[in-house]
């Protein structure tokens, strides 16, 4: 493979960007890409893929090239040259590039590789988290595979097409899809593509959606007609998926505390041809208050660490914090409390986290069922999904059904 200048330089100056200035790094690599309109689809997908990698094993590559951050501009070209290094690239005659000890840079890889918290590129508290509530046998494999780059899920919008139609409409724009087993409206990328510029996107036919993420408005059990609320919908991939399973029929009240979110989500829904979503702001207790024993179905996909989805996020594991992590449970329980309320007698609810950790799924839904508000709900079943077993996103869904009075 031979560099580019123009692409390694968006590479750097991106770095710099996630680590030093605390941009995210999908919205990094959405600037970058913008850099230079005469890229090509390869180009792209250099810059792209070598800026998540970088973000991915920043602990490892910062140990190995012997840095610490803030990272100046030499020890991101540091970094870049462990990268190049360990993935066989030959490095150009550059000004920017220090004479690199290879053989030092692999020994040094071998030797951090035995140790978990290098080879997996975390921070210790994490590790230490993973391995208290997982267990080391498991936490080692979880952990593994949440650090394997993501596959593109996508999910057919039934209300529009079938998956056997939209694979054969995809094929036609020269991109090729196999079936998921298991998840009845999933399709995966054979290669990464592009999906937003085609028609079929355009037409509304599916959204991107990890196979994972999909199971959970199923396991919500709706029905056409029924009156559905979606707690915190955000930008509404599992509102649109609740949209289909039924049938557009019903209603679906989608909330967030976040406006610009669900602005979103009006916008996905138009294209979605999808009808039967009412948006409200959650700017008080009022609109929660207003739909009290209302609902015959209630899902909360809580706030969380999002552990579960590092394969994607993968800069969330430095800028996650372990205070973060103890507010978020509270939060968890605290709505958990209160959306629980507007689930009316002989309705469900179910609570949803993309996280693996048992302190805030499992046990999160014991701390909710032994309180005055959780007495009134019986615990039908749960699933938690691991990475390592699924090949997809780590998650966590339990269904709660409402007594009836």
């Amino acid at each position: 493979m031979r560099l580019h200048r123009n692409l390694v330089f968006a590479v750097i100056d991106s770095l710099r960007d996630i680590f030093n200035e605390g941009v995210y790094a999908d919205k990094a690599v959405e600037t970058a890409l913008r850099r230079d309109k005469r890229w090509g689809a390869r180009d792209r997908k250099f810059v792209a893929e070598t800026i998540y990698e970088i973000v991915r094993w920043k602990r490892l590559y910062a140990e190995i090239a012997n840095v610490k951050e803030p990272f100046s501009r030499q020890d991101l070209w540091r970094l870049f040259s462990v990268w190049c290094v360990l993935r066989g690239i030959q490095l150009p005659d550059w000004n920017q590039i220090e004479p690199t000890p290879t053989r030092r840079i692999k020994g040094k890889f071998d030797e951090l590789s035995k140790i978990r918290k290098y080879r997996e590129s975390i921070p210790d508290w994490i590790d230490a988290i993973g391995l208290d509530e997982l267990g080391e046998k498991v936490w080692t494999k979880e952990i593994a595979s949440l650090n394997k780059q993501a596959e593109v899920i996508l999910r057919t919008n039934t209300l529009n097409t079938s998956k056997e139609v939209l694979q054969k409409r995809l094929k036609e724009e020269g991109i090729d899809t196999e079936f998921v087993q298991g998840y009845p409206d999933a399709l995966k990328l054979v290669e990464r593509a592009n999906v937003f510029k085609t028609e079929c996107f355009k037409k509304g036919f599916f959204e991107v959606q990890d196979a994972s993420s999909q199971l959970v408005a199923a396991y919500l059990d709706v029905e056409p007609g029924m009156k559905v609320v979606d707690t915190c919908a955000g930008a509404g991939g599992k509102t649109l998926h609740l949209a289909s399973l039924m049938q557009n029929k019903g209603q679906i009240v989608a909330m967030d505390i976040y406006e610009s979110k669900l602005k979103k989500l009006k916008v996905r829904a138009r294209r979605n041809g999808v009808h039967n979503i009412d948006l409200r702001v959650i700017d008080s207790t009022k609109p929660i208050k207003k739909l009290y024993n209302k609902a015959d179905r209630v899902l909360i996909d809580a706030p969380c660490s999002g552990l579960g989805v590092i394969r994607r996020n993968p800069d969330s594991k430095w800028k996650l914090q372990p205070e973060f992590l103890d507010n978020i449970k509270k939060v968890q329980q605290d709505v958990l409390q209160s959306y629980s309320r507007m689930v009316k007698s002989g309705g469900k609810l179910v609570y949803a986290t993309c996280s693996v950790l048992p302190s805030e799924n499992q046990e999160q839904v014991e701390q909710f069922l032994s309180s005055e508000a959780g007495k009134e709900f019986s615990f039908v079943s749960d699933k938690k999904v691991l990475s390592h077993e699924s090949g997809f996103d780590g998650f966590y869904m339990a269904l709660l059904e409402k007594n009836k009075s």
